[in-house]
């Protein structure tokens, strides 16, 4: 196991994975507190019609990613808390949008990138050094807007209606909440890729969330189970020559599942 860290591309891959599994600590947990999973997944479906832009355009495809995801947070934003207007519409709207964009502009796109594949599906394994650093740029964005900003992202989450009564600037701090959202995605295309990067940020948040109630705390340990399950999945899928993104999600699955159902059998233990 030693040996594999001579491997430029593998020293990458595990870099990416402890700063992915950050920003899906942080951001998974209010995701999974606010039950915003599905918006979650309209921004990271929409996200594929910036990709498909950069490539039509010559320029680095996340940049392009990262672009239509805050304009996807922008937008559910705005209609939700100005109009009234319902998320489940807006989502399959933008969803259907993004991709329909992403696969007309990589048309457009002189030849065929064989890599176009790797932002749906994931290929840590490929990450090069420059979008470690944009990784690294987004998880330190992350991690300052939360610090500053914690009490408010937080009354949000749990209550938006007391959170207006008291004065809060709801729809300024959801609008922040979205563009976190959009901004931790990127950091996953690379990852798992578009299709199963809801997954990574819900799942270790989820279990996370069996075993504390502070949202401080929920962040703390989310983060440690993203880490422990992007690490397994990434020596997993490199001995046994597996997809990287999709053997991750099934490591994060199998290990919600057994500690559930573990939990599950301990607390009904406990009843009687």
């Amino acid at each position: 196991m030693i040996e594999l860290f001579q491997y430029d591309f593998f020293v990458n891959a595990v870099i990416a994975s402890i700063l992915a599994s950050i920003a899906c600590g942080i951001i998974g947990s209010y995701i999974v507190v606010k039950r915003i999973v599905f918006i979650s997944g309209g921004i990271a479906h929409t996200a594929y019609g910036g990709i498909g832009l950069g490539y039509l355009l010559g320029i680095n495809p996340l940049i392009g990613a990262l672009g239509f995801s805050i304009g996807a947070a922008g937008i559910i934003s705005f209609l939700r808390l100005k109009h009234n207007q319902h998320e489940d519409t807006l989502i399959g709207i933008l969803w259907a949008l993004g991709m329909s964009l992403g696969v007309l502009f990589v048309s457009f796109s002189p030849g065929y990138s064989t890599d176009l594949m790797s932002y749906l599906f994931g290929n840590i394994l490929t990450v090069p050094l420059n979008e470690l650093v944009l990784t690294g740029a987004i998880d330190l964005i992350i991690i300052l807007v939360v610090w500053m900003f914690f009490d408010e992202l937080r009354a949000i989450t749990f209550d938006e209606e007391y959170s207006r009564a008291m004065g809060l600037k709801v729809e300024r701090f959801y609008l922040m909440l979205l563009i976190l959202i959009a901004f931790t995605i990127v950091v996953l295309i690379k990852l798992v890729g578009i299709i199963l990067a809801i997954a990574l940020l819900t799942i270790p948040a989820a279990l996370a969330k069996l075993f504390v109630k502070s949202l401080g705390h929920m962040i703390f340990v989310s983060i440690a189970v993203s880490i422990l399950f992007t690490m397994i999945g990434l020596f997993t899928s490199y001995y046994l020559n597996l997809p990287t993104g999709s053997t991750i999600i099934i490591v994060a699955i199998i290990g919600y599942t057994l500690v559930y159902v573990f939990n599950s059998f301990i607390t009904r233990r406990n009843e009687f």
